[in-house]
């Protein structure tokens, strides 16, 4: 993907919820403080790639990866990588690729970005239900080079969990403490977001004018993966 706008919120929430949500992914969730792990929210704006472009909202959560079950605190925040839980989009090409290339869970969904305000918003629907709505209030710029910046992504589709090796080069970028205001729907994928205990102030909250990302091939992880640290690989651009 060679040009996107991202704008991303953190929120901690409960560890035993976040837990029993991504159970099926067999990953161990990144408890950063005691008994709390941390949900992202994030909507994109794909303007330039090789899948088109399109909109997409993604409900993640950051785990442990494989070969550092176990561990806690704030240490672990270095170390995380994210489990992508939910990831709409509102194309069909990119959903048919993302399936079937890294196995992320996309599924067709209305979702209305506004970028064009001081203030950032994103409105997600799915089969005529609202999810939710949120408002991400931009903060101050975060000086810098544009670096390359290795992270490590997992998904789950088909009963498989993969790792997708994933680098992001972003200019532009924006953050802050809080900053975000979310208003839940009654979609059952909002429901299970309230039932998360979601805090009124968000951790921190993000914007990126410009993103340039790279996926890597997927790597299918088995049982005994959980007992040895994660290969890396590199990647082309997706």
């Amino acid at each position: 993907m060679r040009d996107a706008a991202v704008c991303s919120v953190l929120y901690t929430v409960r560890a035993d919820v976040a837990r029993a949500v991504i159970a099926y992914s067999g990953l161990e969730i990144a408890e950063v403080f005691p008994g709390r792990a941390v949900c992202a929210l994030a909507f994109v704006d794909y303007r330039d790639g090789d899948l088109d472009s399109y909109h997409e909202f993604g409900v993640a959560f950051l785990v442990q990866p494989p070969g550092r079950a176990g561990a806690t605190g704030l240490g672990e925040l270095a170390h995380a990588g994210t489990f992508v839980h939910w990831l709409p989009v509102d194309q069909g090409f990119t959903l048919e690729a993302g399936r079937a290339i890294w196995g992320f869970p996309k599924e067709l969904a209305d979702i209305d970005l506004r970028l064009g305000s001081p203030f950032k918003r994103c409105i997600v629907r799915r089969d005529g239900r609202l999810v939710l709505d949120l408002l991400l209030r931009p903060g101050l710029p975060v000086p810098g080079p544009p670096a390359l910046t290795g992270l490590e992504a997992y998904t789950h589709r088909d009963g498989v969990t993969r790792q997708v090796p994933w680098a992001v080069r972003a200019r532009g970028v924006r953050a802050r403490p809080g900053g975000a205001l979310i208003r839940l729907g009654n979609h059952p994928i909002a429901k299970e977001l309230s039932e998360l205990g979601l805090p009124k102030r968000a951790l921190m909250s993000s914007t990126v004018d410009h993103a340039e990302m790279i996926f890597g091939a997927a790597r299918e992880l088995r049982p005994g993966d959980a007992e040895a640290p994660v290969r890396r690989s590199a990647g082309g651009p997706a």
